[in-house]
């Protein structure tokens, strides 16, 4: 690290003090040491190869170090980062392009590593200087910035950094019905003129073959006849279709942003953690989750996610549960995560679906099996966004997401 990135910056910030708080308090917790015996009255001096040593020496006792090596070349990249600005801007761009394969620098797509802090806080100072233009040069750094913001706490040292999502316009399913409706007027318009031709346009000529065809043209009319009761079923099968593709629309779920207070050990399930989840009501809902081989209670707390708030309350092995949070998995299922609704999303607000209308059901009805008609169409294009049938989970803020891309969600 260069002698003008360990000076004080615009407005008199410490930038370094504010990194090296950072990196210690996100660190104290993943590596399980007290961070007070750190000597925080000078923690600003340290350079972060000087910083990571130190840290690491208070850490021996702890949670052991996973993939050293490979931290330690991240470390060294976040020691050698420029300082001028056309420097920092290649550098940032050699990122990008190594961001592109991956949702995180070392791990598995869930849970951040080492490394992962220890860049993200070196960086951070001068990507939240960035304009808007400059941060779309580097998407793939933005991606990961706000999925490190959003996961880890670095105890209130780093300024959120706002990043403005593209904005998605999906194809309007009213449009489509609307086309539809047309097409089906016309046909309906167009029937009657075949049926009830005028008899002056019949050629006389061919007068003789139409006497002969009597007989035919009353054997058909008597086959219409017989035929009315089958249209009026095939009718009637259409609107029970209708019926049922309404009832088992997106819109009859009450999906929701919340954020996990606290997080428990199922006490006597293995695979299944314990929610208390946040919806902004002043309550607190209890939620249970099939997420325990995919992380720990630490990593849910304080965690924003979304989910379906009307689901029948019920209890699971013993432990009452009145929620489901929307996880998505890749294609084996060995990578798990919880949607990310994105930062300014209101806590209890709900998602929407653009060209989707309709009320969400009081009570979804286990009996109707309606979530597992609804859930083989929700997934996440190759941007990690969150969609039902192709159409963004969206909120007041943009759309919910996921680092696992083309996953599908549950």
């Amino acid at each position: 690290m260069t002698a003008a990135m360990e000076s004080k910056g615009s407005g008199g910030v410490d930038i370094a003090s504010n990194r090296n708080k950072a990196i210690l308090h996100a660190l104290s917790k993943r590596l399980s040491f007290d961070r007070k015996k750190f000597p925080s009255e000078s923690i600003g001096g340290y350079d972060i190869m000087s910083l990571i040593s130190n840290i690491l020496q208070l850490s021996a006792s702890g949670v052991p170090l996973q993939n050293p090596d490979e931290i330690m070349k991240w470390v060294t990249f976040a020691s050698d980062f420029p300082s001028e600005a056309d420097a920092c801007h290649a550098t940032l761009k050699g990122l990008n392009e190594d961001l592109a394969q991956r949702a995180v620098l070392l791990g598995d797509g869930l849970k951040p590593s080492v490394a992962d802090i220890v860049v993200f806080s070196t960086l951070h100072h001068f990507v939240s200087q960035l304009t808007a233009s400059d941060m779309q040069k580097f998407s793939n750094v933005m991606r990961w910035m706000d999925y490190i913001q959003n996961k880890e706490d670095f105890g209130g040292e780093h300024k959120m950094i706002v990043i403005n999502k593209p904005v998605f316009e999906p194809l309007c399913s009213k449009k489509a019905d609307k086309t539809d409706a047309d097409l089906t007027s016309k046909k309906v318009t167009q029937g009657p003129k075949n049926v009830d031709k005028p008899e002056g346009n019949i050629d006389p000529k061919k007068g003789a073959a139409e006497k002969k065809a009597s007989g035919d043209d009353k054997a058909a009319e008597t086959s219409t006849k017989n035929n009315k009761p089958t249209e009026e079923k095939k009718k009637a099968s259409e609107k029970a279709s209708a019926e049922k593709e309404t009832e088992c629309s997106i819109t009859i779920l009450n999906i929701q942003v919340g954020v996990i207070r606290k997080a428990w050990k199922h006490p006597s399930a293995d695979s299944l953690l314990v929610e208390e989840i946040d919806l902004g009501d002043g309550n607190l809902r209890q939620v249970v989750s099939g997420l325990a081989k995919f992380c720990s209670p630490d990593d849910l707390l304080n965690r924003r996610v979304v989910l379906i708030t009307n689901v029948k309350p019920g209890k699971l092995r013993d432990v009452m549960s009145a929620g489901l949070v929307l996880c998505a998995s890749n294609q084996d299922h060995t990578v798990v995560e919880p949607l990310i609704p994105p930062e300014g999303a209101k806590l209890g607000e709900c998602v929407s679906f653009s060209g989707y209308e309709g009320k969400p059901e009081d009570i979804l009805n286990p009996k109707k099996k309606q979530l597992e008609k609804i859930t083989p169409h929700l997934y996440t294009d190759d941007k990690g966004v969150a969609t039902y049938k192709g159409t963004p989970f969206m909120t007041s803020a943009g759309p919910c997401a996921s680092s696992i891309s083309n996953a599908s969600i549950k």
